[in-house]
């Protein structure tokens, strides 16, 4: 168990936060032209990193029940996941929101 608790949170970091953040940025600079692009592409990665770094980090300022986080986490990640589907390839936008979701019924179920 500690070892597939260990591989997930690899995954959660390279690919899942990491992910995250690319994908956000990728959106913020494939949904609008012009100067946009570029307030869109730092500010949405801004946004997943306050999301993620108040509420669902092992030490979050903002403390919610493990059920509340699980749920904040599972629509942060679907926004991300959609917009990557909208503005890239789907299977990516796919991909991404399946190992997302794995990865985040396994944190949960590791999570004391």
């Amino acid at each position: 168990m500690r070892a597939l608790n260990a591989l997930n949170l690899a995954i959660r970091f390279f690919v899942v936060e990491l992910g995250g953040l690319a994908a956000a940025a990728y959106w913020g600079w494939e949904v609008t032209s012009g100067p946009g692009r570029w307030y869109l592409a730092v500010l949405a990665p801004a946004a997943f990193i306050a999301v993620w770094g108040l509420i669902i980090a092992p030490k979050a300022r903002i403390r919610v029940s493990k059920e509340a986080a699980l749920a904040i986490e599972l629509v942060l990640l679907a926004l991300v996941a959609v917009g990557l589907a909208v503005t890239g390839p789907v299977w990516l936008g796919v991909a991404y929101s399946a190992v997302a979701l794995v990865s985040g019924l396994v944190n949960y179920a590791f999570k004391p």
